[in-house]
Order: structure tokens, then sequence, then C-alpha cells
């Protein structure tokens, strides 16, 4: 599968930290994307369930040395729908893995508000700082300690959440003789165990071979099943795993530029890249 560089625009090759923090609620301005009526009050309180993610006019910025303010978010509105996959694309550098950080509460807002469904899990783009148990039941089990749960009761989820991403069959197989790909899923299984609303997840292929890629993709995509109760935001940089995304948001420069289905999203970005191209060939004729 071909992929992107998004710092040029030109082709290229291609523990387990959870956030669960509240409902973090903050000032309100004029929203860039329409909102429904009935969506926020005054007081910038959620009024409809229909979306599992949302967050509005959201800042962030880092203080230098120096005490000047550098802005890394601007203003960002971004809605996803509950029981769908949605990916969050952009250059490098342009705020996307930031901005997941602050839907998922570890990163605070310098302004704006959020709203996510919980509990929520945030599974970060290194398989290997997540996974830390020596086999894959006793990994995706790590995190059952706390909901008094029977063995049996235990045992079921860790099964039932193995079955979605595809690894049943793994279920005593020691964690370092999997791939990249499967850790991954391994990780993801431990958030649907769980019972997460919503899966936060930052480049999880960004270190994966094509194989591994596409399991993933489909693991997380299964893992939604239709039902409606689990919503995933995906960030990446490779614009064929757009294939397998309900919608999608594209961010350029710490903003959030467009924000529809998948299909929109590509021809923008092609658009883009073809402006881009146009503009490299003038260059060379002039």
């Amino acid at each position: 599968m071909g992929c992107v560089g998004w710092a040029s625009l030109q082709p290229s090759p291609l523990c387990n930290p959870e956030a669960r923090d509240g409902n973090g609620l903050g000032q309100l301005g004029n929203p860039p994307l329409p909102v429904p009526i009935g969506m926020w009050d005054g007081f910038g309180e959620l009024l409809n369930g229909n979306f599992a993610i949302e967050g509005r006019n959201l800042n962030y910025s880092i203080a230098t040395r120096n005490g000047n303010s550098i802005p890394i978010l601007r203003d960002c509105s971004i809605r996803i729908p509950s029981g769908q996959l949605w990916m969050l694309l952009g250059p490098n550098g342009c705020g996307k893995s930031t901005l997941l950080k602050v839907l998922a509460g570890l990163l605070k807002p310098t302004h704006g508000t959020v709203y996510v469904k919980r509990p929520k899990s945030f599974v970060f783009q290194n398989p290997d700082h997540q996974v830390v148990m020596p086999t894959v039941e006793a990994d995706v089990a790590f995190g059952l300690g706390k909901f008094n749960l029977t063995q049996d009761e235990a045992r079921f989820r860790v099964e039932r959440a193995l079955d979605a991403v595809g690894m049943s069959n793994y279920l005593q197989r020691p964690v370092q003789t999997l791939s990249g790909g499967q850790k991954q899923r391994v990780a993801i299984a431990g958030a649907l165990a769980e019972a997460c609303k919503v899966l936060l997840l930052d480049e999880l292929t960004t270190f994966l071979d094509e194989s591994d890629q596409v399991g993933v993709i489909k693991a997380v995509k299964n893992s939604l099943g239709g039902s409606g109760e689990v919503t995933a935001l995906w960030v990446t940089h490779r614009l064929e795993e757009l294939e397998y995304a309900d919608g999608a948001v594209y961010m350029e420069d710490g903003r959030v530029i467009v924000h529809s289905d998948a299909a929109t999203i590509m021809d923008y970005i092609k658009e883009r890249q073809a402006s881009y191209v146009n503009q490299i060939n003038s260059s060379r004729d002039s």
C-alpha cells in the first residue's frame, strides 16, 4: 500500500496508561463548525447523547523559557458520533496527536470544552509501552482487578475481548513472541475487557508492516461491532487507512480544516497534493 509523507506531501515507505478524567468544562467561544440547536447550552453542558466525543473551541499552548506562549491547537471543534470509527489526519506537526491527548485528558486545554464518554482508553503508538504482563491472557485481564469480578466473569470478559480483535487463539501465548500488530491488538482487547466506551488510538500502525497494519485496523473496526457501544478515534498519516473509516477530520497548523465523511476528506487531500505538485512544477518552469 502506498503512503504519504505529510511533511513534504511526497510518497514514503510504509504499563498501558488510561485517561479517565471527568468532563472538562471551559469557556466557550464561537464554534468554527455548525453545532445543532440543543447540542450545547450557554454553560457548555452536553445536551445531546448522539456523540461519544465532542470538543469545542479547544486551544492548547506551551510556554517557552522566556515566557512566550506557542499555540499548538487553535479553536479546534470536533464531534465524533457514537459507535463509529473516525480518523484524524494532517501533516506532521499539525497538532493531531496533541488534540487526541487533550480529548483523553492527558493534556489540559488552555481554553475550550471537552466531553468524552467514559470509560475511555488511550492506546499509544509503541506497543511495547502498553503490554506489560507475561502472557496475553494476563495482560488483557490486568485492569479487571478493580471491578470485583468473579474468576469466571473476568475470564469471560478476556475471551470476549480477544475474540473481538481476532486473538482468541493466543490466550496463553507469551507476549514477547507476538508481533507489533498483535501486541497492539492485545492492548485494544485490554480496553475492551474493561468495557471502554471510547478508544483513542495514536498512530497505531506507525511501526507495523502492511500485514500487521491491516490486522490492527480490522480489529478496531470489528471491536465496534455495529452495537453503537464503542467509538474509536484513530490518529494516522496513512491515507489508505481511510478506507475503513466512517468519517475523518483533517488538520493543518493546529486547526481543524475539514470535518466530514471519509470520501470527502480523501478528495480534499488529493486536491491539496495536486495543488502542491503544480506549484513545484510551476516554480521549476519559471
